[in-house]
C-alpha cells in the first residue's frame, strides 16, 4: 500500500479509519485529513482546540462545492463555537461536529449518496 504524501486528487470514500490515521485511495496516512469535492489533503491539527478557521481554509476555499462539513473532532464530541460555525454558514456551509469514528461513517455514507460533503477529520489512536 502506498504512503500518502500530502495530496490526492479526486473524491474518495475512507476505507479505514484508526491507529492515527486514515486508509483511502489505497494509501494510508497517520494524522488528520480533510476530505473535499476536489481531493484529501494533509491537516496538521492533533486535538480539536487545534481547529481555526485558518485550519479550515481548503473548505473555505471550496466553498461553491460544499453543503455540508463534517468536522471529526476527535475520540470525543466537540461543541463547533459560533467564531467557526458562522463563517462557514455564511459561505453556505452547514457544519456538524462529532467523534472521528462516527464522522468518517457519516461522510462515507453522504459520499455514497453524490451530496455535497466535505470533512476534516482529527486522527484518533
Amino acid at each position: 500500500m502506498a504512503r500518502f504524501e500530502g495530496f490526492v486528487p479526486g473524491r474518495w470514500a475512507l476505507d479505514a479509519i484508526g491507529a492515527g490515521g486514515f486508509r483511502f485511495a489505497e494509501m494510508s496516512h497517520k494524522g488528520s485529513i480533510i476530505a473535499t469535492p476536489a481531493g484529501i489533503r494533509l491537516w496538521p491539527v492533533t486535538q480539536f482546540s487545534e481547529v481555526t478557521l485558518d485550519s479550515l481554509q481548503p473548505i473555505l476555499d471550496e466553498a461553491g462545492a460544499i453543503d455540508f462539513l463534517i468536522i471529526g473532532t476527535g475520540p470525543d464530541i466537540a461543541f463547533i463555537p459560533p467564531a467557526l460555525r458562522e463563517p462557514l454558514k455564511q459561505a453556505g456551509i452547514t457544519v456538524e461536529g462529532m467523534a472521528t469514528g462516527a464522522a468518517a461513517r457519516t461522510y462515507n455514507v453522504l459520499v455514497a449518496e453524490d451530496r455535497r460533503v466535505a470533512a476534516a477529520l482529527i486522527a484518533i489512536p
